[in-house]
């Protein structure tokens, strides 16, 4: 994949975007990761050889990875959906297929209600959907701290104690991979908009084809159930909790694939 470097004012603010991008005669993927990691989430994409010849647009959200944004407290998922318009537009992408995990997944699902006519399918893994999924936002409430920094290294050792499926290995990565600054105002907007937006029917009336994928320890999401009469595939990744993408890459690709498939096979 080839790297680039977007220079972009967004809403008065200046963002360099670190991406990585591969052309393709298929119509391109853009991938949004989420919180505390990077655009190399998806890399492996580019490898697998049910992505051969797909476009591939990844970047890191400003604020994680080598991205950066002049004022941190700028950040929220309203900015995000902002500074991924702007990018498919500097990258000239008029319509593309979405996918994003957590707050990646949140963000797209606000940007594919606001843009429906952009986005071809949306892939939405692990998004935030109701209060529930604040398991790790909501920390910026529940577990207050003097500072940016103590606030990280806090929620730091605190998930990398959770039993579930790669959270040691998510939280071992934070420090390099996140500033401490883009916890507070990204943390408090999703869980202000979890709480109190009506993310489920936001999902319900999107036009274009979706899909849910979520990690088998989150089985028990209370909304899963709903889903389907909405006209959303659910599909559920083996071994694997609140990132699929670490615990069990090759049934995520293959699931991603998959429903890839079927939408251009029926288009």
């Amino acid at each position: 994949m080839n790297t680039q470097t977007l220079d972009l004012s967004v809403q008065g603010h200046a963002v360099r975007l670190a991406c990585l991008t591969r052309s393709g005669a298929r119509p391109p993927l853009v991938c949004l990761h989420g919180f505390g990691s990077t655009k190399e989430d998806y890399a492996d994409l580019a490898l697998h050889p049910d992505f051969a010849d797909r476009a591939l647009v990844f970047w890191d959200a400003p604020g994680c990875g080598v991205s950066s944004v002049d004022d941190p407290g700028a950040l929220s998922i309203p900015f995000l959906i902002a500074v991924a318009i702007a990018a498919c537009d500097a990258l000239g992408l008029d319509r593309f297929h979405l996918s994003g995990h957590s707050m990646g997944g949140l963000t797209a699902l606000m940007l594919a209600d606001a843009h429906p006519d952009r986005v071809l399918s949306f892939t939405d893994i692990e998004g935030n959907l109701a209060p529930e999924d604040c398991f790790l936002s909501r920390q910026i409430i529940e577990h207050p701290a003097e500072t940016p920094d103590g606030f990280m290294a806090g929620f730091v050792e605190r998930v990398r104690a959770r039993p579930e499926f790669s959270s040691a290995l998510y939280a071992s990565a934070l420090p390099r991979k996140v500033r401490p600054t883009s916890f507070r105002p990204i943390f408090t907007s999703m869980v202000t908009l979890s709480d109190n937006e009506p993310l489920m029917d936001i999902m319900a009336r999107l036009p274009m084809p979706r899909v849910f994928i979520h990690g088998e320890q989150n089985r028990h999401l209370s909304y899963l159930d709903r889903l389907p009469a909405l006209g959303v595939d659910v599909v559920e990744i083996p071994y694997s909790g609140h990132f699929p993408m670490y615990s069990n890459p090759p049934a995520l690709w293959a699931e991603m694939a998959r429903f890839l498939a079927r939408q251009e096979a029926g288009a």
